[in-house]
């Protein structure tokens, strides 16, 4: 079942959701879009945290400017750097689809 947000994230750990506005190449936007790359590798110089939504727009890095295309993810799982090959200060994103369920709510059927 799918639902949309309202723009009002729910809170993981007591810590309000961020939102952040990220350049995507597009070869990469592709990916995402298409669902074959369900991550992002970043340097993470904006605290990033679970539960955090991300506006990926496509950046043209040829002509330095963006496409005007547009997707919505919000971040499901955090692996920071230091671990598992990942450099320190960088870390991967896994990307969900769909903003979190507000705290309480574990069915979509009653969403």
């Amino acid at each position: 079942m799918q639902y949309t947000s309202s723009g009002a994230l729910a809170p993981v750990r007591g810590a309000t959701a961020n939102h952040h506005e990220l350049k995507v190449w597009p070869a990469c936007f592709a990916a995402v879009v298409s669902g074959a790359k369900p991550f992002d590798v970043r340097l993470n110089d904006r605290d990033y945290r679970v539960g955090d939504a991300l506006l990926l727009r496509e950046y043209e890095p040829e002509s330095e400017q963006y496409s005007g295309r547009t997707t919505e993810r919000w971040i499901s799982y955090l692996l920071q750097g230091g671990s598992f090959g990942v450099e320190e200060g960088w870390c991967v994103l896994g990307l969900a689809e769909h903003a979190p369920l507000p705290s309480g709510i574990s069915d979509t059927r009653l969403w």
